[in-house]
């Protein structure tokens, strides 16, 4: 192979390779798994980044504000890591809902769709619109997450009575998180 034959080719190259890439990195969806249609990203948006989570939803026995009614569990945070495709913790999960990087740049979401889980125990799956409330930095320009994937975190159903008022429980779970941000 000459040198002008190989510079004709590497252009080709390139952008095979760079289609192989966006196909296996973009895709969010969890194998053998449909996103429903309420839970899809806005048009005009981007995947920015998919995270896993590894933590805990807690929840507190509540007395209900009637004082009549039986204490019932109320949801507080949640509090779980987040890592990258590699393995590498980029962040954390917590109250709000918030996701923060290391580098200090958050978002806060609101949950605009749910779909219930077809995993027994697992909380449901969302779509959340958001909007930073941090640093810049990696989260900053972050629009839309979804929550899918879910495996575990759902609210107790037993164990919360008038002797249990203000018992927090950590329930285990685990996510996938989808982070979206405006096409430009």
């Amino acid at each position: 192979m000459t040198l002008a034959s190989a510079a004709r080719l590497l252009p080709l190259a390139a952008t095979a390779l760079l289609a192989a890439c966006a196909s296996t990195v973009l895709d969010p969806t969890p194998p053998g798994v449909a996103i429903p249609a309420n839970l899809a990203a806005p048009a005009g948006e981007t995947l920015l980044r998919t995270l896993s989570a590894d933590g805990v939803q807690i929840y507190e026995c509540r007395a209900k504000p009637d004082g009549k009614s039986a204490p019932e569990w109320a949801f507080v945070a949640p509090d779980a890591n987040l890592v990258d495709a590699t393995g590498v913790l980029v962040g954390h999960h917590g109250a709000g809902p918030t996701w923060e990087a290391g580098d200090g740049s958050k978002v806060v979401g609101t949950v605009k769709a749910k779909v219930d889980s077809t995993e027994p125990g697992a909380i449901p799956w969302l779509l959340l619109e958001t909007h930073s409330t941090g640093k810049p930095g990696l989260f900053a320009k972050v629009t839309t997450v979804q929550r899918l994937a879910t495996k575990g975190g759902a609210m107790p159903v037993a164990g919360c009575d008038a002797t249990t008022i203000g018992k927090q429980v950590k329930v285990p779970y685990k996510a996938q998180y989808t982070q979206y941000a405006p096409t430009f």
